[in-house]
């Protein structure tokens, strides 16, 4: 205690110092200059403070409008799976097989790594209509087969990024450069936390690696800290130290963290920086969380038959695991589950590269639980309140990739920015329902062309928000998630 008592004396002199020499030691119009910069940082009643936010910052807010979904639950699907051996089927492309790409395809165009003229692939999958709505569903995908009708697919997204690390940063921050805040924390920003023990965003990673963007995918950005993701994991701790250390109590604990959280308060009177109130917020929120946190984790008590829904197979990290602990992060008031899973990129280098072997495994991995979450969710009566958005960063060429004019040795196709699908389900889209076409080679994007921005916005909307009112100050200007551009997909809302 003693430590952390000359800890903050010597901040406080350290920045009264800094203060003075700045603010009062200047002279001229520079002097005045800089010290209408330093406002915020003083304590006289005649200086301009910023707003502060609100003590609790992850106090549940109203949105803009009535939302149509309370929650998301995000699949990102990290290296793009092929939507031509999925959802997009095309029987004219099966004419093509083994023939050179016609050259309108690669003229002018810059590709990651095709080079030279490529052969035309015919798609993989065996495609048959399913539910009532007859949604196109390739073999790969048994299980989804059978909720289609609970499904909304966009098949004419496009995008600006043909790069995984660029194109995920798009597709999350809105800008395919470092430093924007993403759509969970975009969300939780907007509307708080409903459960004052949980982070109101989580993030759930399978397939051996991190996405390629990193984390900033679910970072904060300009926002303040306390709206990032938090990530968890599926074995052992599922979060990293959340158990106390040997030799620590638990009141031990919660003496260290109210004293701590106490310099935090009167540093925070002193200067209005928000970003102290972060700190304290996740001080406190890391001590709920060790109780919390191992609950909502504990799969132990689900009924077999749950389970077996799923595929989860106890102990085990899965993709199938990340898929049930959503629907119970969900169920517990977390507004925000972002889910990831790394290996569905599809060049043909190796087998599980190959869109005849590697795709298909995948598929095997993940299928009978992203089909397991939706019905699991309409059983409990979430689904309606739950948006489940499924996709990739972009999409896949018709083409057969080839690298330095040779022909690889499995099937595999290049980054494509021009077509990609993404679906979603409950929180206020149609069931049943495809929205957007490409040609008949899957190539282009033709009718209903959707962006990556309009995909944004309508979730933005769907959570009650309009993307172009939803903003933040920073730098000197207004930032929001679709940037400048951007509309509601309105066909698609239920």
């Amino acid at each position: 205690m003693n430590n952390l008592l000359k800890e903050l004396q010597q901040a406080e002199l350290q920045r009264q110092t800094r203060r003075h020499f700045l603010k009062e030691c200047g002279f001229g119009l520079g002097a005045i200059g800089l010290g209408s910069l330093l406002g915020s940082c003083g304590t006289s009643g005649s200086e301009t403070t910023a707003p502060a936010l609100p003590d609790d910052p992850m106090a549940v807010r109203m949105p803009q409008f009535a939302p149509k979904a309370k929650r998301v639950i995000y699949i990102h699907m990290a290296g793009a799976p092929s939507q031509l051996e999925l959802f997009d089927y095309k029987p004219e492309l099966e004419k093509y097989h083994g023939k050179d790409c016609p050259a309108e395809f690669l003229e002018g165009k810059k590709f990651a790594f095709i080079q030279g003229v490529p052969k035309m692939l015919g798609p993989q999958g065996k495609f048959a209509q399913h539910g009532q709505s007859g949604a196109w569903i390739s073999n790969y995908l048994p299980y989804l087969q059978t909720v289609a009708d609970e499904i909304t697919f966009v098949k004419g997204m496009y995008t600006d990024q043909f790069n995984h690390a660029p194109a995920q940063l798009l597709m999350h921050t809105g800008s395919p450069r470092l430093g924007r805040p993403s759509l969970g924390a975009w969300s939780i920003y907007g509307l708080g936390s409903e459960n004052q023990n949980l982070p109101g965003f989580i993030v759930l990673a399978s397939g051996g690696k991190q996405p390629d963007a990193g984390k900033s995918v679910w970072g904060s950005g300009f926002l303040p800290s306390v709206y990032q993701g938090v990530q968890c994991r599926t074995g052992g701790d599922p979060v990293l130290y959340v158990s106390d250390p040997s030799g620590m109590t638990r009141d031990l604990r919660k003496q260290t963290i109210e004293a701590i959280n106490e310099i935090n308060r009167q540093t925070y009177e002193e200067v209005q920086d928000p970003e102290i109130l972060t700190r304290i917020s996740q001080y406190e929120m890391a001590f709920r969380m060790q109780m919390s946190v191992p609950e909502v984790m504990d799969v132990s008590k689900e009924p077999e038959y749950i389970l077996d829904m799923y595929g989860v197979k106890p102990g085990e990290g899965t993709f199938a695991m990340n898929c049930l602990l959503a629907r119970k992060l969900v169920e517990n008031g977390v507004r925000f589950v972002q889910l990831f899973d790394w290996g569905w990129d599809t060049h043909g280098t190796s087998a599980d590269g190959a869109i005849e072997i590697g795709l298909h495994n995948k598929c095997r991995e993940s299928d009978q639980a992203v089909a397991g979450l939706l019905k699991d969710l309409k059983m409990r009566g979430l689904l309606d309140e739950t948006l489940v958005v499924w996709g990739g960063e972009f999409g896949r060429t018709p083409m057969q990739e080839n690298r330095n004019g040779q022909v690889l040795p499995f099937m595999g196709r290049d980054h494509h920015l021009d077509a990609f699908t993404i679906w979603m389900a409950g929180g206020g889209v149609k069931k049943g329902f495809s929205f957007g076409e490409t040609d008949e080679l899957g190539y282009y994007a033709v009718k209903d062309k959707t962006h990556v921005h309009d995909l944004q916005a309508t979730i933005l909307h769907l959570m009650g928000f309009n993307h172009e009112e939803f903003t933040y100050p920073f730098q000197g200007r207004n930032f929001r998630l679709t940037d400048v551009a951007g509309k509601v997909i309105k066909p698609i809302l239920a």
